[in-house]
């Protein structure tokens, strides 16, 4: 009696046990999701089913932009070395979509020989045909930044009088389908050239879901002066708002992506700031990988309940013998109907709808009498995967984080500036003087015992509150001089001397001039009276 009480209860009792994040989002897509999509033919709409492949491959980074905005270059650039099929020039040189990856041996695996590769997550690109796999190679090399992520360099998006070609397949339909697997997309675009043409313009829209993994690059900046700069930068914040059309901003890197020298120098700092943000950025994916590839899995699940719910709505309003061609064009017209139905009774937010248009289109070739009604198990799965497993799955991923040494991108141009004198910032705000014999406060330190002098110290020493009538000039806020003291205060007896008093001026500079603090005071700025008590 009451046996299915029991069964929900064992059920709760004992949920879905995974020993990795990876096979626990392979196991749960099989068993709970793609049952769904099979059932409501989400495939044929949307997206191929996924393989074992896309949850195990490593992180991937898209780079797209018009011809001669220096992807191949870039590349290049962050793997110092160059690849096979690689062909830079000013002229429209990459022709091909080229997976540049890990490999012991370096060589070119052509398209047709990769989607029947079982490792490898491209199976599924055998569905835009020859046209396309006749433009797809995967360049193999022996490269330290490829152990940790594989780089998708695309054909440049062509302009004016070459857009009218066809390719011979659906350039942006591919890059969407890349899009949905990356996990950072890389816009490119050369800072002499900044129209956007109709065919990078719909790539972009193409790629509209997607806003949370791009990030564009404004390349070649140091050939221009720093007015022109300010210049195409605001044109190109005003260009991408139009297209992207969302509240927020994305992020754009300024810089100058290749191993030549600066035309313009003016720019150095900056661009070498926007180069280590960039590259933290990079270096960051195989740390977040997991946590992606489970938010992505999330995205799915919500749009194939929603297309479970149309499709199923549009299975019951078909009439069962006569009118359904006419029936099945009234549907497709009034399908912006539909969705407010769905919306209004399921509680789904409009954002998890597919495109309008986009869906119109499809439904124009299907046939509706072989649409599924609506069946609630398949959806109860669904909802409980996403109350349950995943939130077990995100216990997992934190597990993972602590239990695994930190996962970064190594090699490269992600080692060139990571030590010695040219790494970023090195010699500068709190780091100024790192190599100096003498003690770099020592250079303002008459300047700061004259004020020492003034604030009445007794055995050679100031109290906190009369540091503090001094300090509070600098109009820096309480967070920011409290910090300081703690740095300058070396001993910890609540006063400063003439030494710890000069240090915490000098941090009040370093400050003021817009350099961070460090959260332990380095080696070189100790007081030489002090360097004995600190060890």
């Amino acid at each position: 009696m009451f046996s299915w009480l029991g069964s929900d209860d064992r059920r709760r009792k004992d949920p879905e046990v995974f020993q990795t994040v990876s096979d626990g989002l392979k196991k749960l897509y099989k068993t709970k999701l793609l049952p769904l999509e099979e059932h409501y033919r989400f495939h044929e709409f949307h997206s191929p089913a996924l393989e074992d492949a896309d949850f195990d491959n490593k992180p991937m980074v898209l780079l797209v932009g018009q011809y001669s905005t220096g992807k191949t270059t870039f590349i290049r650039y962050l793997l110092e070395q160059d690849f096979p099929g690689m062909r830079i020039g000013p002229e429209p040189t990459t022709d091909s979509f080229i997976a540049v990856m890990h490999g012991q041996v370096e060589g070119i695996v052509p398209g047709n020989a990769l989607v029947v590769d079982p490792k490898k997550p491209f199976r599924k690109l055998n569905a835009f045909g020859n046209a396309f796999l006749n433009r797809f190679v995967c360049a193999q090399l022996p490269n330290p930044v490829l152990e940790s992520i594989s780089v998708i360099d695309t054909p440049g998006i062509l302009s004016g009088e070459k857009q009218r070609i066809s390719r011979g397949y659906d350039f942006a339909a591919v890059l969407e389908w890349f899009a949905e697997r990356v996990d950072r997309i890389i816009l490119l675009f050369d800072a002499h050239k900044l129209d956007i043409s109709d065919e990078f313009s719909e790539v972009i829209k193409a790629l509209k879901n997607h806003e949370d993994k791009m990030r564009v690059v404004l390349n070649k900046a140091d050939q221009i002066e720093t007015q022109q700069l300010m210049r195409v930068y605001g044109a190109l914040m005003w260009s991408l708002g139009k297209i992207v059309n969302t509240p927020e901003v994305i992020r754009v890197y300024i810089g100058s992506f290749w191993s030549h020298p600066l035309l313009i120098p003016d720019n150095r700092k900056l661009f070498e700031a926007e180069e280590q943000d960039l590259f933290r950025d990079i270096q960051s994916l195989p740390r977040n990988a997991a946590l992606r590839k489970l938010n992505d899995l999330i995205k799915r699940a919500r749009l194939a309940k929603v297309h479970a719910y149309i499709i199923s709505s549009l299975k019951k309003e078909m009439p069962s013998v006569f009118g359904k061609e006419n029936k099945k064009k009234e549907l497709v017209n009034n399908l912006a109907e539909i969705y407010g139905r769905i919306e209004r009774e399921h509680q789904i937010s409009p954002g998890d709808f597919p495109n309008l248009k986009r869906m119109q289109d499809q439904l124009q070739a299907q046939d509706f009498s072989k649409f599924q009604p609506l069946k609630s198990k398949l959806l109860e799965v669904v909802d409980d995967m996403l109350a349950h497993d995943i939130a077990q799955l995100m216990v997992l991923v934190r597990q993972e984080e602590t239990q695994r040494p930190i996962q970064m991108v190594k090699g490269g141009a992600f080692e060139g500036t990571l030590h010695g004198p040219f790494g970023h910032g090195y010699g500068e705000g709190a780091g100024e003087g790192i190599d100096d014999a003498e003690w770099v406060v020592a250079r303002d330190k008459p300047m700061y015992d004259e004020i020492f002098y003034t604030l009445s110290p007794v055995d050679g020493k100031i109290t906190g509150a009369n540091a503090k009538k001094e300090m509070v000039r600098s109009k820096l806020p309480n967070s920011v001089l409290g910090k300081i003291w703690k740095l300058a205060d070396i001993d910890k007896d609540g006063m400063l001397d003439d030494e710890e008093f000069a240090l915490a001026n000098h941090l009040i500079k370093v400050k003021l001039e817009g350099h961070e603090l460090p959260n332990e005071l380095p080696a070189h700025l100790l007081p030489p009276s002090k360097r004995k008590v600190a060890e």
